[in-house]
């Protein structure tokens, strides 16, 4: 069983930045082959998907609405996925969640992921 936490949400004004830390509970984390992912779901909406890393973090892929603000990136030393969020806005405002899969590749979808941590907050301010 792989268990995922994350760290690193807060309370932070528009244009600032934060990272958050997603670590794994797996004993090695690159011979688990998982690729990765971070998705968000603010009050009253739908999951969404922000962004993507394989397994060996040579590949990425984000939602528009993150692109050039946000940087997945991963240490399999570390068992860590982390995302960089820079030039926040009010409505990046939500609970940012930290996802693993079987799969060794990119994952846009909630059900290609079998591995969910508990969700850290981040608020955006105006």
């Amino acid at each position: 069983q792989v268990q995922l936490v994350e760290s690193g949400g807060g309370l932070v004004q528009a244009g600032g930045s934060l990272r958050l830390s997603c670590a794994a509970s797996v004993r090695t984390f690159s011979s688990a082959a998982m690729g990765m992912g971070w998705f968000r779901q603010a009050p009253g909406k739908e999951r969404e998907f922000v962004a993507t890393i394989t397994w060996s973090g040579s590949s990425t892929s984000y939602a528009d609405n993150v692109k050039g603000r946000f940087t997945i990136s991963r240490d399999n030393a570390k068992n860590t996925v982390y995302l960089q969020m820079n030039n926040l806005k009010p409505e990046d405002t939500a609970v940012y969640y930290c996802a693993g899969s079987r799969f060794s590749g990119l994952g846009y979808r909630s059900a290609e992921y079998d591995y969910w941590g508990q969700g850290t907050q981040v608020t955006v301010s105006s």
